[in-house]
């Protein structure tokens, strides 16, 4: 059977949610296939569950770095290398644009974009605040913030449950760790959408000026380091300033860039999979009932959910010589995309895995990568999870949609802008 029809390069075909019949397809008739869609990309599909883990765990011949992190883009390259010129040749914004061309589109030179022994470098910088101990003594905080968060909304009986619920956990907790004012953090929480956007033509006025939001996050990072620059504090901004990396302090570029990822994957990836956890148990009642008649299943369940709908697509790797994945020749500098979600559904490795059940086990998913890239944040993101599902599971009693669902027009972030549910009103817990 040809699979022509298949066309993962168009973020309309993600509108109506992930195209896991497209992935079932493509694993089960050619798992290592050579795509080429209709925006002019071509690259190989990576969609079987120990592929994407053989290339994650390679990157001497899979690499991060050579060509960045983003599925190739012939027209958004075009811009940034019209953006790179535009800026000259000096100056921190000039440098910004060269790093964003260098790495395929796709921004800062970010940790997401290197390899070892590079990543492994910066990776230290930063790996510490986010050991399982560590996060274990914020627990009691962050549950505070996710009682508070549903203590907000429980009494009206309905919410925007993307801006109301599942964002302001991660924003509120990834802002304060960086050291981000308040009264910044709105700003934050724009930018980031903006820059995860980038094919949403509601976030940004063309593709050019959505490609180069990251200079808005730019800014603030220099804000925030002015800060904590000559007042180092306990949180993650003093530490990018002060720690020596590599031989020496981080230049501003390197900064920002660390910036940027740690304020962005800190509340983007965490909002996305609170969002479509809330929505799974919407449409699936009998599993939402058996949490609240037994919530010690929460925690399995938020596993199910990130394995269900992770919140990221894809990743890119680029061939660094020739090699063959299931007998497929693969080229030196052929572009590589590893798809979470067709992973997480390969039927080798998960029994019935189009169905979602909160009690599955053993639940071995890839939507926090492994490898050199397993997601820094995993612990964290897992104690936000757990925290907000805890407090909405008992609380927002009988929830239902109360609104169309706005989908981001993605095929890189599986994420949604609005969608208002409705509840059964409760009282606050807190006063």
């Amino acid at each position: 059977m040809s699979l022509s029809h298949i066309d993962l390069t168009d973020p309309d075909n993600f509108l109506e949610g992930t195209p896991h019949e497209w992935f079932t397809e493509l694993r089960n008739q050619d798992p290592v296939h050579w795509h080429e869609g209709s925006t002019g990309a071509a690259f190989w599909c990576v969609t079987k569950w120990q592929d994407l883990r053989d290339v994650s765990r390679d990157p001497k011949l899979f690499s991060s770095q050579q060509k960045g992190i983003n599925m190739p883009n012939p027209r958004m390259e075009e811009a940034m290398r019209r953006r790179a010129e535009e800026a000259g040749t000096s100056g921190p914004m000039a440098a910004m644009a060269e790093q964003a061309t260098e790495g395929g589109g796709g921004g800062f030179p970010i940790m997401l974009m290197m390899d070892p022994p590079r990543h492994v470098k910066f990776r230290r910088l930063v790996q510490r605040s986010f050991t399982p101990r560590y996060v274990a003594g914020l627990e009691p905080h962050i549950r505070d913030l996710a009682k508070t968060i549903v203590d907000d909304v429980v009494g009206k009986g309905e919410c925007e449950f993307v801006t109301e619920v599942a964002s302001e956990l991660p924003l509120q907790v990834i802002c304060e760790m960086m050291g981000v004012p308040e009264e910044d953090r709105h700003d934050i929480f724009e930018i980031s959408n903006r820059m995860i956007g980038f094919d949403d033509p509601e976030l940004g006025e063309d593709q050019e000026d959505r490609a180069m939001a990251s200079m808005g996050m730019f800014a603030k990072a220099m804000k925030v380091a002015e800060l904590y620059r000559d007042d180092p504090q306990e949180n993650l901004t003093s530490f990018l300033l002060h720690r020596e990396a590599d031989g020496g302090k981080l230049s501003e570029i390197e900064y920002s860039a660390f910036f940027l990822l740690l304020c962005v994957a800190g509340n983007e990836t965490t909002r996305t999979v609170t969002t479509n956890g809330m929505r799974l148990l919407i449409d699936h009642p009998d599993q939402l009932q058996r949490l609240v008649d037994d919530p010690s299943l929460i925690p399995s369940a938020v596993e199910e959910i990130l394995r269900f709908e992770p919140a990221v697509h894809h990743f890119r790797r680029t061939a660094m010589q020739d090699t063959e994945i299931r007998g497929r020749k693969i080229k030196e500098g052929d572009p590589v995309l590893i798809w979470y979600p067709a992973a997480n559904r390969d039927e080798e490795v998960f029994e019935d895995p189009d169905r979602f059940d909160v009690s599955r086990h053993p639940n071995e998913h890839l939507s926090f990568g492994i490898g050199e890239h397993f997601c820094l944040g995993a612990n964290l993101a897992r104690l936000e999870l757990n925290a907000i599902f805890d407090e909405i599971i008992p609380r927002l009693r009988s929830p239902e949609l109360a609104g169309p669902t706005r989908r981001l027009r993605s095929n890189f972030i599986n994420g949604v802008k609005e969608m208002p549910v409705r509840f059964e009103p409760g009282e606050r817990t807190n006063g």
